[in-house]
């Protein structure tokens, strides 16, 4: 049974079922509160994408600083600002073999630059890690993507998980792999790139508040305190806990001396990507320089034509994914219009046409394999970045493919 149809199946158990208990948590943090509750005690752990933009320039000026510092102290630093890369990884489930292709291939080719921001949401939240701290990390993300399998990342649960559980699998598989990879080690590295001016951002949703949420890994790996790894696996874990069908993750956080708990599903219920919030107008900073954004879509940006049978649970889950494919275009198409407005040199990267692999299932190991493959090609390859989304006219008005 695919995802969508486990979903609607469940969902229809819920509505005939009656008397259900459901697991236990701690009290949310009161509305009018939200956007005071601190993870750990650290203020500058997480910013709500809606919320005050001021907050995050603050940041970004911060990290400007230390960009600056680290510079001066290295006998670097140029008369002219260098070019600031930043990379946004979204959201795709196993589709994200794509990604890690695509950055690797880069690698093989010499010209990946080092990302002054990296940004990911679901599947991308997994690769954005890796992707920040460099090459020397692709080894694991290449065994990330191309030994995966269903075991590896879910148990299936009962029917009655609809009533009875937070989501139809336990997802303690993934749990495990997440703490392989993200280990002490890679915690410390992180805080040492932020504490050259680098920031690593991961979208969440806050179900509770039905909020975007932009986690600074960063900083989170930077403020020693105890209990700064755990929380960065839970980040991971609960931007890429499908609602319904991975379990969602609650994080503890503290206001006015109270402790609460949030919790928090997949960032791509909101967004299944950003680069950052369009309420932040990067032209209009005090500081120039040039900027380059690379988007990479791990997913089609074409319709997936399938004819439908006249069954509810069919027609439904069909809705559902056309929705999903609607809102990942948009937020492509976001991006876009964001960096042509403060004029941010754009490149996008997505699955193409030409890729026919079949899939006999999630996470199937073989087309895993083979969409990593057609990653690493497409870059070494020169076909990977297109600058407009496709079926968008480009400035001379030509569509582009």
């Amino acid at each position: 049974m695919s995802a969508i149809r486990l979903l609607l199946v469940s969902a229809l158990v819920c509505l005939v079922g009656t008397g259900c208990s459901i697991p236990d948590r701690g009290d949310a943090v009161p509305r009018t509160h939200t956007d005071l509750a601190q993870p750990l005690g650290i203020p500058n752990a997480r910013f709500y994408a809606d919320g005050d933009a001021r907050l995050m320039v603050e940041e970004g000026i911060r990290s400007g600083a230390r960009e600056a510092a680290a510079l001066r102290a290295a006998g670097a630093l140029p008369t002219k600002i260098p070019p600031a890369y930043f990379l946004a990884v979204s959201g795709g489930g196993d589709n994200g073999a794509f990604g890690a292709g695509i950055m690797n291939g880069w690698t093989a080719i010499g010209t990946r630059p080092t990302f002054k921001m990296v940004t990911g949401v679901s599947t991308g939240a997994l690769i954005a890690p890796f992707a920040f701290l460099g090459s020397d990390y692709d080894a694991q993300l290449r065994e990330v993507y191309t030994t995966m399998t269903p075991e590896k990342v879910f148990r299936q649960r009962g029917i009655t998980a609809a009533l009875f559980d937070d989501a139809m699998t336990d997802t303690t598989p993934l749990a495990d792999i997440i703490a392989k990879y993200a280990d002490q080690k890679m915690l410390d590295a992180i805080a040492a790139e932020y504490n050259k001016g680098r920031l690593l951002m991961i979208g969440t949703t806050d179900l509770d508040a039905q909020r975007p949420v932009i986690w600074n890994i960063g900083a989170i790996a930077a403020s020693g305190r105890p209990g700064a790894l755990d929380l960065f696996r839970k980040i991971l874990r609960a931007s890429a806990a499908i609602p319904g069908l991975f379990q969602p993750v609650l994080i503890d956080v503290e206001l006015d001396g109270k402790k609460y708990q949030e919790l928090h599903v997949d960032g791509g219920a909101i967004a299944q990507l950003f680069l950052y919030p369009p309420s932040i107008d990067m032209s209009a900073s005090n500081i120039k320089r040039e900027r380059r954004a690379y988007i990479i879509r791990n997913a089609r940006l074409d319709p997936d034509y399938a004819m439908a049978e006249r069954r509810t649970i069919t027609i439904a889950g069909r809705a559902i994914v056309a929705m999903l494919a609607a809102s990942g275009f948009n937020d492509v198409l976001r991006t876009y219009f964001v960096s042509q407005r403060d004029k941010v040199d754009y490149n996008l990267a997505y699955i193409g046409r030409d890729f026919e692999a079949p899939k006999k299932g999630e996470f199937d190991q073989a087309y895993m394999n083979a969409l990593y493959e057609y990653g690493v090609r497409e870059i070494v390859e020169g076909r990977a970045w297109h600058k407009h989304p496709p079926g968008l006219a480009s400035p001379t008005g030509v569509p582009t493919r």
